[in-house]
């Protein structure tokens, strides 16, 4: 039987150290204690939440109504032809160095992102021109207190987002990931994924952040029209978020406990014990001023949970 607690705070379980209680939380340590909890929820048709490492989202000063499931499972098992099974719960770093070390190659963007595999499906987390829904293959989910396995398709993948984001998919748990993995070079893969994390120490602050807060805008016209993007990304029609709320004044801008970094104008910082609502007050004036200048609305790649008026 597993143990529920009610009225939990969840800060400490994001790594924004912001929110409000979980009605009831439960913490599981395997795929099948996830199942189970999963399965109970649905049965009786109470709200489900699950958090991995909370790298990505922010739960509501109101709280996170019905059960929070803290998924902290992390079994591995690893098939002489590159098939990858792994729990949910394992945190992306730990699925990369595991995997390098059996000669298999892939995931080298996922060194220095602080979440768990679960939390990369439901924003389709990359970075450097990789993701993880490409080496996908299947995954197990729980749906209506079934159990049963699907393949990737069934997650609708696309950029940082994955049906894992809709209202249909957060009805929706996975508790196991099936992915094919490529034969390589694990020297180079170490020495890449060392490259990439140096980048990101040079690039982005701290914590307590969630990383990039809002989604890149995918905009061919105002990409041409930005004189200053950079070639490479006016040619690809993309524009980064960090971009745009530069030139709108948001870098190292502060409202109550919450800042946008100064490092990297996508990060929004909790400085000073902000609240969620301040830190999605911070987030509304960015959008507002993004809106007003680029005729753009960003969208959040940090999910929101909770009871938010």
């Amino acid at each position: 039987m597993l143990d529920t607690l009610a009225h939990v705070p969840l800060a400490p379980f994001t790594t924004l150290r912001a929110g409000g209680p979980a009605e009831r939380l439960i913490v599981v340590h395997t795929a099948s204690e996830l199942a189970e909890a999963a399965k109970l929820s649905q049965l009786v048709g109470e709200p489900l939440t699950v958090l991995g490492h909370g790298s990505n989202v922010l739960p509501s000063d109101a709280g996170v109504p019905g059960t929070v499931l803290v998924n902290r499972s992390k079994e591995l098992c690893i098939e002489p032809d590159g098939t990858v099974t792994a729990d949910s719960g394992i945190a992306l770093q730990d699925l990369f160095l595991k995997t390098v070390q059996h000669g298999l190659t892939g995931l080298e963007f996922a060194v220095g992102i602080p979440g768990t595999l679960g939390g990369a499906l439901a924003s389709n987390a990359g970075a450097y021109r990789s993701s993880i829904g490409s080496h996908v293959t299947a995954v197990e989910v729980v749906e209506g207190g079934r159990v049963r396995w699907e393949s990737a398709d069934f997650l609708r993948f696309s950029y940082r987002h994955s049906i894992l984001r809709e209202e249909q998919g957060r009805r929706i748990v996975v508790t196991r990931v099936r992915l094919r993995l490529q034969p390589g070079d694990s020297w180079r893969a170490l020495c890449d994924a060392r490259e990439f994390q140096r980048q990101r120490i040079l690039k982005q602050p701290p914590p307590a952040s969630a990383g990039s807060f809002f989604k890149n805008v995918q905009d061919p016209d105002l990409a041409r029209n930005l004189p200053n993007l950079p070639l490479a990304l006016r040619e690809a029609g993309v524009v980064p978020a960090g971009f745009l709320l530069e030139a709108v004044g948001m870098r190292g801008f502060r409202h109550g406990g919450a800042m946008f970094s100064h490092r990297h104008a996508n990060f929004v910082l909790n400085v000073a014990r902000a609240t969620a609502g301040e830190i999605r007050e911070l987030t509304e004036i960015a959008k507002q001023r993004v809106l007003e200048r680029f005729g753009k609305r960003l969208e959040e790649e940090v999910l929101l949970i909770g009871r938010w008026a």
